[in-house]
């Protein structure tokens, strides 16, 4: 049986090998015979342009594609991103299942709820700066200033004035106004505030959770039960006290409310 196949499965191959070289016999002589069915040409190179309007546009496209390249970066350092995913990755330390939800699932309700908190500032950056500019309103710079606008005014409200004031401390800078905060100074406040909120909220979500081991392992050594692992109680209760207290919706609230 074996032997048949294996045999049955030369004959595939030889017959796919034999109709792949038939296949490619008949492509380049209809190639050859100009038929139109060869493959397409993909050329290359650097041309004289013909106004200085052409140059302006390719520097304008490179400069989209080395912000597109940059997206998952600005994505995380300047959103809601960063405060979400370590709010859920608490949660899912404190309740002791590091890997449920799966990493997929966290990143991706962290991406979809980030979507939500954004949307007010990615409608008016889409209002006042995107749309202006691809109807040729306003120019290029000027876009720019308008989105970094919108995004400082959402950063600012997320900012503890200490960090802010601790980056323009290092680097001597005084800010007389709000307009005169630069992004190399606010992005940095942005992200140590982010860690700092996720920080104080993932304390919280630790505390009823160590209550609940602290009460199993109690029980476990009052009945004598030394050589049962504390853990294999306390996970089924703290995922029964999470269930009972509808704890995603309400861990969801707190996290979106938390943003102003």
């Amino acid at each position: 049986m074996r032997r048949a196949f294996r045999l049955r499965g030369l004959l595939w191959l030889a017959a796919a090998a034999v109709l792949l070289a038939v296949a490619s016999g008949a492509f380049g002589q209809s190639a050859e015979a100009g038929g139109g069915t060869g493959l397409p040409s993909i050329q290359i190179g650097l041309e004289t342009a013909d106004s200085p309007g052409e140059v302006a546009s390719s520097l304008q496209i490179l400069a989209l594609l080395t912000v597109l390249s940059l997206a998952p970066a600005l994505l995380v350092m300047t959103t809601a991103f960063t405060r979400i995913v370590i709010v859920f990755s608490f949660l899912r330390t404190a309740l002791g299942t590091p890997s449920i939800p799966p990493n997929q699932v966290v990143i991706g309700l962290s991406l979809f709820l980030t979507f939500y908190v954004m949307g007010p500032t990615f409608e008016q950056l889409n209002t006042s700066a995107l749309q202006p500019y691809m109807n040729k309103e306003i120019s290029l710079d000027e876009a720019k200033g308008r989105g970094w606008v919108t995004i400082r005014d959402f950063m600012l409200r997320q900012t503890y004035k200490k960090d802010l004031a601790l980056f323009a401390d290092m680097s001597g800078a005084r800010f007389e106004s709000v307009d005169d905060v630069e992004w190399k100074h606010l992005v940095p406040a942005f992200i140590l505030s982010e860690l700092k909120t996720a920080f104080i909220m993932g304390f919280y979500i630790f505390v009823p959770f160590l209550v609940i081991d602290l009460v199993v392992a109690s029980t476990l050594m009052s009945m004598g039960m030394m050589m049962l692992p504390p853990a294999i109680v306390s996970l089924p209760a703290k995922v029964l006290v999470f269930v009972l207290a509808d704890g995603w919706s309400v861990l969801v609230q707190a996290v979106v409310g938390g943003f102003r």
